[in-house]
């Protein structure tokens, strides 16, 4: 197993990380604040979340000057695999030995389930910002200790799917990653298509990940749907949307509706193969003149522009940071019941509340892939089409299943 450990300290303060922690949740226990990041730093999500989200929250950090309330703020990362035995073999280390504050990541729906579970167990705080699945704030909440800040399914699909069935586009087949975010996402779509009086003529499970996406495609192009929506990312994404151009799918008139599509992938598509794509996204760096001003900060450190997933994940970073300055401790229910309390505006999110299920609330926004002649410069690829509030894009906690939040509603 490796991971990357790597120290960020103002003065000088010593981490004790074999200490125990403050018996009555008070100060900061260890004499550090210590954030883990467990991501996909090698595989198909690597692009849009990786040494990039590092990045995003080490200039939280720093924002914050290194240190809380005089304690040094320690950042580890390391590599899940997209495997969730390896990332919660990380997580049980780092809370059993390195006495871990929070744990961010897990941009793999299966990965950022076991990640709950197990940080709930060792009463460490979770923060989910890759991992799409409505489950982390529904069946298998943890709303005392765990947190889905960035988007989940309901997300996307209250903006493309609504948006691509009120614009007539009323049948649609399904290519969708075989595992849990996959089915999640397949499902959450095709309840916003019939519900807005669409149908579903089909759907079909690809391995995750997948290279070659004929069968899949050809299976899509048969059912003579109008849309063919792409329930996956990263370079399933990638893959499946060059080879419908390949098969001239769009050409013959039917639509590909990308249900979860990063700046990433439109970078590597080219916008002469991903012009024209419906889709919904918690980020785009020049929205307005705070997400450029921090995205040109984050451009000079990787270079380049950010992903959503990296933009939540400073933002979570940082209001984490903020609550525990604001507490005076780094016990994680009483950080996270912080968080709750708190407003949440920065470069990513605006009007973000945290909700009693442990969802990040905050305006969405429905947008379309440019042009080649519309884009002005690299990076410039999104037209944002409309603002969707977070009430209309994220399922009401009436609506959900988590029964630990309404109780304490």
């Amino acid at each position: 197993m490796k991971f990357l450990k790597t120290v960020l300290m103002a003065g000088a303060a010593t981490a004790l990380a074999g200490s125990a922690s403050a018996a009555d949740g008070s100060g900061i226990s260890n004499d550090a604040v210590k954030i883990g990041m467990i991501l996909d730093m090698s595989g198909a999500y690597s692009a849009l979340d990786g040494e990039g989200s590092v990045a995003a929250v080490q200039m939280a950090i720093d924002e914050m000057g290194g240190k809380i309330n005089g304690a040094p703020i320690e950042l580890m990362s390391g590599d899940h695999q997209n495997k969730a035995d390896i990332g919660t073999n990380i997580a049980r280390q780092w809370a059993d030995q390195e006495h871990v504050d929070l744990i961010l990541g897990g941009a793999n729906s299966g990965v950022g389930i076991a990640l709950q579970e197990i940080t709930s167990e060792k009463n460490v705080a979770y923060i989910n910002n890759g991992g799409a699945t409505n489950a982390l704030t529904n069946e298998n909440c943890a709303p005392a200790t765990g947190l889905h800040w960035t988007y989940d399914t309901d997300a996307l699909a209250n903006g493309t799917a609504v948006a691509m069935v009120k614009e007539g586009n009323t049948s649609w087949y399904f290519i969708t990653a075989d595992y849990t975010f996959g089915h999640n996402l397949e499902k959450t779509a095709a309840n916003a298509v019939k519900a807005n009086g669409g149908t579903v003529v089909g759907e079909v499970a690809a391995p995750f990940p997948t290279a070659d996406f004929s069968s899949f495609l050809l299976q899509a192009q048969g059912s003579g749907a109008q849309v063919i929506g792409l329930a996956n990312a990263g370079t399933d994404t990638q893959n499946s949307v060059k080879q419908a151009q390949e098969f001239g799918i769009v050409q013959g008139g039917q639509k590909l509706a990308s249900l979860l599509l990063f700046l990433t992938d439109v970078d590597a598509l080219g916008l002469n193969a991903a012009q024209g794509l419906t889709l919904t996204t918690g980020f785009y760096w020049d929205f307005d003149d705070k997400a450029r001003e921090w995205s040109a900060k984050f451009e000079e450190k990787t270079g380049s522009k950010p992903t959503m997933v990296q933009a939540g994940m400073y933002s979570s970073a940082l209001q984490y940071l903020k609550a525990v300055e604001a507490t005076g401790t780094d016990d994680p229910k009483k950080v996270v019941a912080q968080l709750k309390t708190m407003p949440i505006e920065d470069a990513f999110a605006r009007n973000g509340k945290v909700r009693a299920d442990g969802l990040m609330v905050h305006d969405m926004y429905l947008a379309q892939v440019k042009t080649p002649d519309e884009s002005k410069e690299k990076w410039d690829y999104y037209k944002i089409i409309r603002t969707i509030p977070g009430d209309q894009a994220f399922q009401s906690l009436e609506d959900g299943s988590c029964e630990a939040a309404k109780k304490a509603q």
